[in-house]
């Protein structure tokens, strides 16, 4: 059980993909300007990165491996992931228009979002077994979602603040933040590790 603990915050903290990783970097900017639009992408991240796990693990070691097609690891878990992503737009469009319209071009994303195939693909390179490849894909997609909903947060607190001098105004005040909230998350590497020691 201390195992999945261990994976799960590791994937949140430590090992973020946005903010440690630099992973996922185009919807983490893109797509964080408002709260409400930052969170509906982390969730349908998570709920894609869940879902590719869940799909290209078993598929990884029950056809590739045994057949020695591990070389189509790649493109199998890209054709997996885009397939994913055309069905989460199908239910947002139909249950949840307003997020379906304010995701816009960034959900289609999602298929190229390299935080997706690299949870699937780290998940297999560390030689996670099924569960704990659930665990990291989650703990992955939480982080990723907690990285959006900061970083939304204080891209909202900065449209409203008056100081900012105007060679930073717009993006360079923007990627000084995020190289901020990185590097308090790389912080918590030493944290992660005197805990589970």
């Amino acid at each position: 059980m201390v195992i999945f603990v261990v994976i799960l915050m590791s994937m949140v903290l430590t090992n973020n993909f946005v903010l440690t990783q630099f992973l996922g970097i185009c919807p983490f900017l893109g797509v964080s300007k408002k709260l409400d639009a930052a969170a509906g992408m982390g969730a349908a991240v998570t709920f894609v990165m869940v879902l590719a796990t869940a799909v290209t693990w078993p598929f990884q070691y029950k056809i590739l491996v045994p057949n020695n097609m591990g070389y189509l690891q790649t493109l199998v878990f890209i054709l997996v992931i885009a397939s994913l992503v055309q069905l989460v737009e199908m239910i947002l469009k139909k249950f949840v228009p307003p997020l379906y319209k304010s995701l816009g071009v960034f959900l289609p994303l999602i298929t190229t979002n390299c935080a997706v195939l690299g949870v699937t693909i780290l998940n297999i390179d560390e030689g996670y077994t099924y569960a704990q490849s659930l665990v990291a894909s989650v703990g992955a997609g939480v982080g990723f979602l907690l990285a959006m909903i900061l970083f939304a947060g204080l891209r909202e607190k900065l449209a409203k603040c008056e100081g900012i001098p105007q060679a930073f105004q717009g993006v360079p005040i923007v990627l000084v933040t995020a190289s901020i909230l990185s590097l308090s998350f790389m912080g918590f590497g030493g944290v992660i590790e005197g805990l589970f020691k």
